[in-house]
């Protein structure tokens, strides 16, 4: 399954804005991950429906921040996650990225 994908990575400077994203397979993306270093890298998936699963390297420990920001609860719902479970995520991700269908998530105000 494929979907619409943005991302900045800070040390390559590499960049996809979320106005123009590019279709990325689950695996492609998995390959992704691994230039996540913290700062300000991260990485956007959205499904057909406008909905974005964001993913943020942690810089200073060994784990990712995964999330589900809604707009319109001036919130996320979201978790920490390792790579190796970030993985599993992504190759197991839903067509759509709501929460009822990915584990684990909590909710967090702006």
């Amino acid at each position: 399954m494929s979907y619409r994908v943005f991302y900045f990575f800070e040390r390559s400077g590499d960049s996809v804005s979320s106005t123009t994203p590019i279709e990325m397979g689950q695996e492609d993306i998995c390959k992704q991950l691994h230039r996540l270093h913290g700062g300000d890298d991260y990485l956007g998936i959205m499904d057909a429906g406008g909905n974005v699963l964001q993913i943020l390297g942690d810089s200073v420990e060994d784990r990712y921040w995964v999330e589900l920001p809604v707009d319109a609860e001036r919130a996320s719902y979201g978790r920490y996650a390792t790579l190796s479970e970030l993985e599993d995520l992504i190759l197991g991700l839903p067509r759509m990225l709501v929460r009822d269908r990915i584990p684990g998530m909590e909710y967090r105000p702006w």
